[in-house]
């Protein structure tokens, strides 16, 4: 089968290349409105881009009403501070009800029972709840006729206890269980692991996922 991709309408591309680029890692952002409440929402065109500076990537549609800016969007370009949190199998649930749409003046923490804690770094208060969180600085963006694209570097991380082994500069991926957006409306789980190449060179706890 060949498309010409041009000619579909970008809706047409929308689902097919969000259906076939997967799975993508999520990122739950918060920002800070500009009467103080702090608003959270999910997006999945989100990555990792690289580490010296060390920088991440979202990606967010420019308007989720005619003429409204999204929230997330607005407040990143006010202010140039946000906080990415690695969703988990804990909280999957609250992560995507944080994508309904809600008042400007409504706090998607508060209507999806999370809680805040405060950043080291940024005005912007960081999801207790979250097992990973990234303080980032609005470092440069793009924009296009559908979207911002946003390249955040990270000032400050936070991570849950025990997670990160501080000697090794290494994650205990045997217990970390990110959720990951499928096609459509489906997510997917990190349980199902395997290895290529033989077993690790190195055979130690935190190895072993």
């Amino acid at each position: 089968m060949d498309i010409d991709f041009p000619q579909l309408t970008a809706y047409q591309r929308y689902k097919l290349m969000a259906s076939l680029i997967v799975p993508r890692p999520i990122a739950l952002v918060t920002t800070l409105g500009p009467t103080g409440v702090v608003n959270a929402a999910p997006f999945s065109m989100f990555n990792m881009v690289g580490e010296d500076p060390p920088l991440v990537m979202v990606s967010i549609n420019r308007q989720h009403a005619p003429g409204r800016l999204k929230d997330t969007a607005a407040n990143i370009l006010r202010i140039g501070q946000f906080v990415v949190h690695l969703p988990d199998e804990a909280i999957a649930e609250q992560m995507h009800a944080c994508a309904e749409v809600h008042p400007a003046e409504v706090s998607e923490l508060e209507v999806n029972g999370f809680t805040t804690r405060p950043a080291r770094t940024l005005d912007v208060p960081c999801i207790a709840e979250a097992p990973v969180a990234f303080e980032c600085v609005l470092h440069e963006q793009l924009v296009n006729e559908s979207r911002y694209v946003f390249f955040g570097r990270v000032q400050w991380l936070h991570a849950r206890d025990g997670l990160i082994d501080t000697e090794a500069w290494r994650v205990r991926l045997q217990e970390y269980f990110p959720v990951a957006r499928f096609g459509a409306s489906f997510y997917l789980r990190s349980r199902d692991r395997f290895a290529i190449g033989g077993a690790p060179a190195r055979s130690t706890a935190i190895d072993e996922i």
